[in-house]
């Protein structure tokens, strides 16, 4: 697992993380829904937590892969639940990319966010797209239900993958032609997991 923090100025689809060890890197997983995973997570994922104020929900909001313009209001309460709702998609995409059952309460939860208003986009005059004014944390939680529900229901599905770094469990969907997608970055743990091989090879054994 790696520190989690980023930023899209490009607005290409993706984050930029910074690793343990201070250094950055380009992560994307497929999916709006995951990248709310790199956020925190439950259990002993807690530590990578960063929502900790209203304003960290809306600061991951204008990282993410959601179109530049939005103008959102977060409560404490819909911090709580965006809280909720990401231990909810780390855990029915950890189920689903190793082949367990999915938990009803984690599906509940989703359920139950995908259930409010979404956001709501607009296009203006000039004909470019904006975002419908008063968006709240429950709309955009609705929106990451619903894109969670589209990738557990849809053609991805199976394709959900766990970083094959040995101490990694980063998330994503590998959407890549032949489906053989192994880490959340090649420049990242991709180099670090096949240096790590290189050098166990390589190492004389004790007699």
């Amino acid at each position: 697992m790696s520190g989690r923090t980023g930023e899209t100025p490009d607005r290409t689809p993706g984050l930029t993380l910074v690793s343990g060890q201070g250094k950055a890197y380009r992560f994307d997983p497929g999916t709006l829904c995951l990248e709310l995973t790199t956020t925190g997570g439950p259990g002993a994922f807690a530590r990578w937590e960063v929502l900790h104020e209203p304003s960290d929900l809306v600061t991951w909001a204008g990282r993410s892969r959601l179109p530049d313009g939005l103008d959102l209001t977060v409560s404490a309460g819909e911090l709580e639940r965006a809280r909720t709702l990401r231990d909810a998609v780390f855990l029915l995409a950890a189920d689903r990319a190793h082949g367990r059952p999915l938990q009803a309460a984690h599906l509940d939860a989703v359920n139950a966010a995908a259930a409010e208003s979404p956001l709501v986009s607009r296009i203006e005059p000039d004909g470019t797209r904006a975002w419908a004014p008063g968006a709240t944390g429950t709309h955009l939680l609705a929106t990451v239900a619903r894109d969670a529900i589209d990738l557990f229901t849809g053609p991805y599905a199976d394709r959900v993958r766990e970083c094959g770094a040995h101490n990694c469990h980063l998330l994503f969907v590998d959407t890549s032609r032949p489906g053989r997608r192994r880490w959340c970055a090649m420049e990242h743990c991709g180099n670090r997991e096949k240096a790590r091989v290189h050098r166990a090879r390589h190492t004389p054994t004790k007699p």
